[in-house]
């Protein structure tokens, strides 16, 4: 933990904008629900990153103190997911490709 503030959603929509990149390895659209805070939406394929609530392959839904956790490598994906502190609607197999996708946003 670096000390400062933690990423706002428009942040971590920067960094993962310069993390996807159409022709990667990430080819799915995902999008992750904050709740109150917002959505991120990836599209793989075309490489195109907003807060937009488009149609995607999977949906996680995470708290966004989680997510924080999650993306700096303080909590275990797999964990916050038996926990129900993640629930991933959806293609499951889109949600599992995500842990080399997320470890570039931090």
């Amino acid at each position: 933990f670096t000390g400062r503030l933690p990423m706002d959603l428009a942040e971590l929509t920067a960094k993962a904008a310069s993390a996807v990149t159409a022709g990667g390895d990430f080819t799915k659209k995902v999008k992750f629900d904050f709740g109150d805070i917002g959505k991120l939406f990836i599209d793989g394929a075309a490489g195109n990153v907003d807060n937009s609530d488009s149609e995607a392959d999977a949906t996680v839904k995470v708290d966004w103190e989680d997510f924080q956790k999650l993306a700096a490598g303080q909590m275990d994906p797999t964990m916050a997911f038996m926990q129900g502190k993640l629930k991933v609607l959806g293609d499951m197999s889109v949600a599992m490709q995500l842990q080399g996708l997320m470890s570039k946003f931090s």
